[in-house]
């Protein structure tokens, strides 16, 4: 229920933004703290960084650029600021994957996954969910949420996620975010073609 409810006020908030990218904040504010399971942190092991990494959730919307070339990161949360609007490759990492095949993903511990890269860089995910936002069939972005504790998310997190990656592609489109992302310049954005 607590869900349904936090559902229910993002989509009130999402809808009275001022623009699409606002309105994917709605979202990427609220999902670290409605998703995953917070007893994950205090189990043996937990985390991939010794000491556990100060910042221990994040989400984000990776968002398609007009010439399809890129992902920009849009409405970040707990991501370097450096990263902001940063222009990564669209087929780099899971975020790649999830563009090629438009299927969500779930990476309940990164570690098992030898084709897992860092992209984000404030803290190593030790658990990541990825969903696709798609409007009437075409691919705009992704929606990711991760922790940086391993096992943090299960299959009943996913769904709810792909609940709001499809929340996310109905604000993106009523607040006319593919002229805004067409809008935009560039040019002088840093870049990513590689994770670490």
């Amino acid at each position: 229920m607590e869900q349904m409810a936090g559902f229910a006020r993002i989509a009130a908030e999402g809808a009275a933004a001022h623009g699409p990218e606002e309105a994917l904040y709605a979202i990427t504010r609220a999902i670290p703290a409605l998703l995953g399971d917070p007893s994950a942190a205090l189990r043996p092991n937990a985390f991939r960084e010794s000491p556990p990494p100060a910042i221990g959730a994040a989400a984000v919307a990776f968002m398609v650029t007009a010439d399809r070339q890129h992902h920009m990161i849009t409405a970040p949360v707990n991501f370097a600021p450096e990263q902001y609007h940063e222009l990564v490759d669209i087929k780099l990492g899971h975020p790649g994957e999830v563009a090629k095949t438009r299927q969500p993903m779930l990476l309940r511990d990164t570690a098992l996954h030898a084709s897992f890269v860092k992209i984000l860089q404030s803290f190593r995910a030790g658990s990541s969910m990825f969903a696709p936002i798609l409007w009437q069939g075409e691919y705009l972005g992704v929606l990711i949420c991760a922790n940086a504790a391993r096992n943090s998310f299960g299959e009943a997190d996913l769904i709810a996620h792909r609940g709001f990656a499809a929340l996310a592609a109905s604000l993106w489109v009523a607040h006319d975010g593919p002229a805004w992302m067409a809008a935009q310049d560039l040019t002088n954005l840093p870049r990513r073609s590689v994770g670490t």
